[in-house]
Parts: C-alpha cells; sequence; structure tokens
C-alpha cells in the first residue's frame, strides 16, 4: 500500500547497514525538436554502501569511473583524464540521489533536505518520491524503489528533462574486514586533484 511506504523505506534503511550490489544505469536525454526519438545511454558497475555516510560506485561499462564517500571526502576519479576531484562530502550530498542511499535511515533528517512523498506500487516494488528543497540545484526529483528485501531502483530526473534510472541487482553482504579498504580512496601518483 501506498501509504506504507514511507515506513517501510525507513524500516528498510535501518535493517540494512551495509552491502554490495551490482548496478545498470540507463540516462535517457530528452528529445530534440528536430527527432522523435530520445537517446539512451546505458553503464554498469558496482555500488558500495555503509550505513552512515559511506559508498562508493564504480564503472565499468562504457567507462571506468569512480566516485567514493568516505564520510569526509566526496572523492570522484577518472581514470581517462588522470584527474580527481575533492569535495566536502557534506557539502556535496545534500541534494543528491547519494544522500538518500547512504543515509542513516531517518526519513526526518532527509526532510531536511527533500520533501517525501508515498506514490503508488508499480511494478511489484513500493515507491517513494523525494523533490529537493533547494530549488537551485539540477535536481528536480528522485524516486526510490525497492521490495521488502533491499533498494531496487533510482530514477532521477534532472532540470534538463534528463532521466537516469538506476537498477539494483541482488544484494550481498558486504565483509566486516572489507569495509575499510572499500571506503579508502588515495588519489593515484601523477594525477591532477582538483578541490574546488
Amino acid at each position: 500500500m501506498a501509504g506504507d511506504s514511507l515506513a517501510n523505506l525507513q524500516s528498510l534503511l535501518r535493517a540494512t547497514a551495509s552491502g554490495e550490489m551490482a548496478f545498470t544505469q540507463t540516462v535517457t536525454a530528452p528529445a530534440k525538436a528536430n527527432r522523435t526519438k530520445r537517446k539512451n545511454a546505458v553503464s554498469n558497475g558496482t555500488m558500495r554502501f555503509f550505513r552512515p555516510g559511506k559508498f562508493r560506485f564504480d564503472y565499468t561499462q562504457p567507462f571506468a569511473q569512480s566516485i567514493v564517500g568516505d564520510g569526509a571526502t566526496l572523492w570522484l576519479w577518472d581514470p581517462d583524464l588522470n584527474q580527481v576531484t575533492a569535495r566536502n562530502q557534506q557539502a556535496a550530498l545534500g541534494n543528491t540521489p547519494a544522500a538518500l542511499v547512504v543515509s542513516n535511515g531517518d526519513l526526518t533528517a532527509l526532510s531536511v533536505h527533500y520533501t517525501l512523498t508515498a506514490r503508488p506500487d508499480q511494478g511489484g516494488l513500493q515507491w517513494v518520491e523525494a523533490i529537493p528543497k533547494l530549488v537551485d540545484g539540477s535536481l528536480q526529483s528522485v524516486r526510490v524503489g525497492f521490495d521488502s528485501q533491499q533498494l531496487r531502483a533510482l530514477v532521477m530526473l534532472d532540470n534538463f528533462g534528463q532521466t537516469s534510472d538506476m537498477r539494483f541487482d541482488r544484494l550481498r553482504a558486504l565483509p566486516p574486514e572489507a569495509v575499510d579498504a572499500a571506503f579508502r580512496f588515495t588519489p593515484p601518483p601523477g594525477a591532477d586533484v582538483i578541490r574546488p
């Protein structure tokens, strides 16, 4: 039932402190005026998380890229450019989908940055929509799809009409001994490090 989705999402986030999931992300650009077909780009990778505050997205296809939140710094590593961007994690995450993924499960705390609304069940999943309260951000909305076991989908719509649909595979346990290494990032030797 849609009315229970908010409570169920909070329970799920609180019950799942860490894990690892493969994902497929489909980014769909809006159709241009002279075209009827929308353009899609598909990428694959792995997401790891350790609540609260730590996460890692490793993209493997079509291009390698890593986004690592170690609890203090948000690192973006682009091997093709040999470039690392480092930002304060708390400042960078406030209005992003990653904030939903790594929260401690307290939807009251998330509601500082988002208006959260239960949406009708669809495709066998419960859905919660999060609309950022910060109007000058680039994100228009995030829909979180989940079942009784785990997070299954993040569907993000930006202010340019581009949709990013991320679907998650089976949740696997993250071994305790792997936690420190999974969320530690050291810029590779010779990489350009940018701190905006």
